[in-house]
């Protein structure tokens, strides 16, 4: 037996590498699925505070991110706008990343169609702007003075739907789709813990454990961490079949091949250690 483990552990790399692969893309070709239980995470907690907020509730959606953390972030983008727009909650869409703009544009006029919402009136999207934590407290004071036009250059003073919002104590709620800085902290810091306003988020699952610290203060409602946390939404909101439950199901395959190969290359190791050890 030890003989065969000291063989697998020394298995040409590249043998490795190809099963891998085939672990990603046999899932995939095959539509394979995996059953998304959802326990008391804080995609849950996520969840039920949107879910508890009444229609005609305020919004503020910041698309932070770039194409390079699309597969983790859009699925989440999708279920959250859903969700939004199923409770008939106003969006009103920003980004503090300059590509965040065109992808949360992208996310909220495909959900709006399949909905029949209206943009400018359910749902506009004012754009990208830099300055990062500066440009939040600067919306403390006054949205139109940071954004006089949406990104398509209409002015503020033309969207119905921004009548009745002055500044960040307009919004219900601030939701932050963060791949990096500036992202989470600086609305949590600025519009959380400054202007008081609830903060939520998504993220890249590598930088999740980050923000947990904030989930445990209260400084957020809930957060969705890297895939898993698009796949416990899109489950929530009843989104069959979405991105996020489809490509689990080749990251968990793959994830269990790795640990087969370090589970093999530790046994082996310690094979050939116990083999030394006795000559």
């Amino acid at each position: 037996m030890a003989s065969i483990f000291e063989k697998l552990g020394n298995t040409d790399r590249r043998i490795i590498f190809i099963l891998i692969a085939l672990a990603v893309i046999i899932p995939i070709i095959t539509h394979l699925t995996f059953p998304n239980p959802v326990g008391a995470e804080p995609s849950r907690d996520m969840y039920e505070y949107v879910d508890a907020m009444p229609s005609g509730c305020n919004v503020l959606l910041s698309f932070d991110y770039d194409p390079s953390t699309m597969p983790e972030l859009q699925p989440m983008a999708v279920a959250i706008v859903t969700h939004l727009m199923n409770k008939d909650i106003n969006i009103v869409g920003m980004a503090l990343w300059p590509q965040g703009a065109s992808l949360g544009q992208e996310v909220m006029s495909s959900v709006a169609d399949s909905l029949g919402k209206v943009q400018y009136e359910d749902w506009c999207n004012l754009g990208y702007k830099t300055g990062g934590g500066i440009m939040i407290v600067r919306l403390g004071s006054s949205m139109s003075a940071v954004f006089p036009t949406d990104r398509d250059n209409l002015p503020w003073e033309e969207i119905p739907m921004l009548e009745y919002i002055s500044d960040l104590s307009s919004f219900d709620l601030v939701i932050s789709l963060s791949a990096g800085d500036p992202g989470i902290p600086a609305w949590v810091m600025m519009a959380g813990d400054r202007f008081g306003v609830p903060v939520g988020g998504g993220c890249t699952a590598v930088s999740a454990p980050q923000f947990y610290t904030y989930l445990q203060t209260g400084q957020m409602v809930g957060m969705l961490g890297g895939l898993k946390g698009a796949a416990d939404y899109e489950t929530l909101v009843g989104i069959e079949g979405g991105p996020a439950v489809r490509g689990m199901a080749p990251q968990s395959v793959a994830h269990l091949v790795i640990m087969l190969f370090i589970v093999i290359g530790n046994v082996a190791y310690l094979s050939e250690k116990k083999k030394g050890g006795r000559g």
